[in-house]
């Protein structure tokens, strides 16, 4: 049991976790960028977010970190219409896939900040707030001498336990065992959460499963969920 005097937000300086690097993006994604970060985009602020204005309705509100390319995304929350999705990414390439991809789907429910995970859950959250967070396939970053840019870290996990409700939950997805084995060491560890499942989780139905991960299954590759509820 951690009987540091440290609270979850003052313990970053952090590790950052991504690195960003020159990547592709198409011209319909730096199209989407230009026309609808205004619409669906909202700017980081070391501020807490009103999540009523900012979605234009109450509703409970799950925290996407690392949408990736936002098929998930969307998928979920067109599936979830009565909840919100705040999704974070720090890739132009996947924030103007999910505009697009937002644009063309007519959901509504989605909201992007193009920021740091960590610096957004510290700064623009507050506490006891969330319904859930979804982190999927997160980079494993497999090197063991990287491991500590892992995102999944006992202070990262203590903090998003602190952003999330009673009752609400958090729910990890990886398909790199090792990673797999560290999120539930970590998971496990936080005395604000509690595993849902002895041990890993099957896959919920409300969780698609990816192109890329069905390549994988197909392959022989695990694929390993575990999802944890705030006490």
């Amino acid at each position: 049991m951690n009987t540091s005097t440290e609270t979850p937000e003052s313990k970053f300086g952090h590790i950052r976790s991504f690195v960003h690097r020159r990547s592709h993006i198409t011209p319909g994604q730096k199209t989407a960028l230009d026309r609808l970060m205004p619409q669906w985009a909202i700017p980081y602020r070391p501020a807490v977010l009103d999540l009523d204005k900012a979605f234009g309705r109450n509703a409970p509100t799950i925290l996407e970190i690392g949408f990736g390319m936002g098929e998930t995304t969307q998928k979920i929350a067109e599936a979830r219409p009565d909840d919100n999705f705040l999704g974070v990414e720090v890739f132009n390439a996947g924030v103007g896939a999910l505009l697009k991809r937002i644009d063309e789907s007519g959901v509504r429910n989605i909201r992007i900040i193009q920021h740091d995970a960590v610096e957004v859950a510290r700064d623009m959250i507050a506490p006891d707030t969330l319904a859930g967070v979804h982190i999927y396939f997160p980079d494993p970053w497999p090197k063991k001498r990287h491991h500590k840019r892992r995102l999944i870290q006992p202070p990262f996990i203590a903090l998003l336990a602190s952003r999330i409700r009673p009752g609400g939950y958090i729910h990890c997805a990886t398909d790199w065992e090792n990673y797999a084995e560290q999120m539930l060491a970590v998971l496990g560890g936080e005395p604000l959460l509690e595993n849902t499942c002895d041990g890993y989780a099957p896959r919920p139905d409300f969780r698609p499963q990816t192109k890329f991960e069905t390549r994988g299954l197909r392959l022989g590759h695990g694929v390993w969920d575990l999802i944890f509820k705030r006490k």
